[in-house]
């Protein structure tokens, strides 16, 4: 089963949001909207994301604040945070942003097809993070049938070689049979 990517998108404002889900529309992602700080982090405890699209200036708890919570909780510290904001005359909120974790920082107005491309990265990195995973489980499940196999092989040779009796070669038999389907211990 194949789990959809989500960008999650903060912003105190509902067209900017909006905006976002235009940009976004067509892209392999599903968007996830919320209007505040709070609300994405409470968003981020039950959901995954491939990358938060967060609005640096917001009434109450603003984006560097949001950032530096979502940065401490081991579940999302390492989702990618791109800053968006209309502020770009102080160079110094950009640093604060990089500073509190944001791979970017981008001021409006921004080219949309530039934060297309940089969603797209990011979207493919956590597909590609979720491939990974499966595999490795699947090596490490391979892994263990293997070992099993193995002890099963040298369990019945172990066998073979030190009892003659037609009870212990039954026995042995049986275990070379299980392990040969599968079904060992």
């Amino acid at each position: 089963m194949t789990q959809t990517a989500k960008a999650l998108l903060v912003d105190d404002r509902r067209e900017n949001l909006m905006a976002l889900e235009a940009i976004l529309q067509g892209l392999p992602v599903q968007s996830v909207a919320v209007e505040s700080g709070e609300a994405a982090l409470k968003q981020l405890l039950v959901d995954d994301f491939a990358v938060i699209l967060l609005d640096a200036q917001m009434p109450d708890m603003d984006g560097f604040e949001t950032a530096t919570h979502i940065k401490r909780r081991e579940r999302t510290r390492h989702v990618p945070i791109i800053f968006l904001t209309a502020a770009d005359k102080d160079a110094q909120l950009a640093l604060r942003g990089y500073a509190v974790g944001a791979v970017d920082y981008l001021t409006k107005p921004f080219d949309p097809w530039v934060l297309r491309a940089k969603v797209s990265v990011f979207v493919e990195l956590w597909v590609k993070t979720r491939q990974l995973a499966a595999q490795s489980d699947l090596v490490r499940e391979r892994d263990l049938q293997w070992r099993h196999l193995t002890d099963a092989v040298d369990e019945a040779t172990t066998l073979l070689r030190t009892d003659d009796d037609p009870a212990t070669r039954e026995r042995a038999a049986d275990l070379l049979e299980q392990a040969r389907w599968g079904n060992t211990r």
